[in-house]
């Protein structure tokens, strides 16, 4: 039987409800804790109401921004909130067993000082849906290229911007200003810009006007969203601009000494036929390249660093991941691809993986945006 997003959506909210309601315990009692629960209830059973209703559908008018966010700062609270008594249930009670110290009955559910708990996660729920989502910060390396003549080439990537509810062509036109700003030579998109089927064409049309902002252009390649999207349309817009996109194939850019080859997503689920596919996708791009010429792979599934490794190509940038929204010291929270963010080095191989420029859940929580 296969599992929609719907069952999924159904299950973690309603898991966090649970939660919720059992950890209030521990911050309130009697009558208030009554209501309290009273309230978590019927917030979230409104709020999963309204996202089946409303949420899941795409192309949903730009309206329905404030009313998704709200639902997920709800949810993200009362998920931040159950972690916090968590750990600070378990923490007293090794506290206790370590220093032997007597049982209070009279506060043995609730916490000390327990207002903090749902100060601070309504503070970090704040965070990160109204703030740290939408902040870009930049990140620069030096990358020595093997048979690259041009010094100080400048590259700029942006990747997973995700058009729709909380990514409008107003915030792509700010977010390609502020990389034409740096003065790149090149820009290179790594996927999923276009999802929302009432903004892509204008998306694309906004994107033909930076062309010129980059001397060597904007090269683009296919993430998994293009295809939920309508993939024939996309095609036809990009068609009509002065944007390079690399679907399997590979050109040398224009006036210099090197390449750049673009991959197409694999969706085969089976692990041996996802290698299959990928590699074949790599045959193809690479089918017209000159053997030693040094080589810039754009992949959206960061497994083809791999790939480029096997293949000695110099610099490999691929996205996807949205480095798992959720970090700790700069550390993926949920590392679940083998390549989650950041840098990875194979030999002579530099591969990067961008954390995304936008998501199309509105959340992030130490893991900024970048470009």
């Amino acid at each position: 039987m296969a599992i929609t997003f719907g069952t999924i959506l159904m299950a973690m909210t309603s898991v966090i409800a649970v939660l919720a309601v059992w950890f209030s315990r521990y911050v309130l009692q009697g009558k208030a804790l009554f209501v309290c629960r009273l309230l978590i209830l019927a917030g979230d059973a409104a709020g999963i109401v309204w996202l089946v209703r409303h949420g899941l559908r795409p192309g949903e008018p730009l309206s329905a921004a404030p009313v998704m966010l709200a639902i997920v700062l709800w949810f993200m609270f009362q998920l931040i909130l159950s972690f916090l008594v968590l750990l600070a249930v378990i923490c007293r009670f090794f506290y206790r067993h370590m220093m032997a110290a007597p049982v209070d009955m009279s506060r043995r559910r609730l916490l000390k000082k327990a207002a903090i708990y749902p100060i601070a996660a309504a503070g970090m729920s704040a965070y990160g849906g109204l703030y740290e989502r939408s902040h870009v910060v930049e990140r620069t390396f030096d990358v020595k290229m093997r048979g690259v003549d041009e010094a100080g080439y400048r590259l700029a990537q942006i990747s997973d911007v995700h058009l729709g509810l909380f990514f409008t062509v107003a915030d792509l036109h700010d977010l390609l200003a502020r990389a034409a700003a740096s003065k790149p030579d090149m820009l290179v998109i790594t996927g999923d810009l276009f999802d929302d089927i009432k903004q892509n064409d204008e998306a694309a049309a906004e994107l033909d006007r930076w062309c010129a902002a980059f001397p060597d252009g904007i090269w683009f390649c296919l993430g998994n969203h293009e295809y939920y999207r309508g993939l024939p349309h996309i095609k036809d817009l990009l068609k009509k601009t002065q944007v390079h996109v690399l679907i399997n194939r590979a050109e040398q850019v224009p006036g210099r000494s090197f390449w750049l080859a673009g991959v197409d997503y694999p969706f085969s689920r089976d692990k041996e036929a996802f290698r299959r596919q990928r590699a074949s996708f790599m045959t193809k791009a690479f089918e017209y390249v000159p053997q030693d010429a040094p080589v810039i792979l754009l992949a959206h599934h960061p497994e083809f660093i791999d790939d480029g490794a096997e293949r000695r190509v110099p610099l490999v940038l691929t996205g996807h991941t949205h480095g798992s929204q959720f970090g700790f010291f700069g550390r993926p929270l949920f590392p679940v691809f083998k390549y989650t963010r950041g840098v990875v080095r194979i030999g002579e191989t530099f591969g990067y993986v961008h954390s995304g420029n936008g998501s199309w859940f509105p959340f992030r929580f130490g893991c900024l945006s970048c470009r």
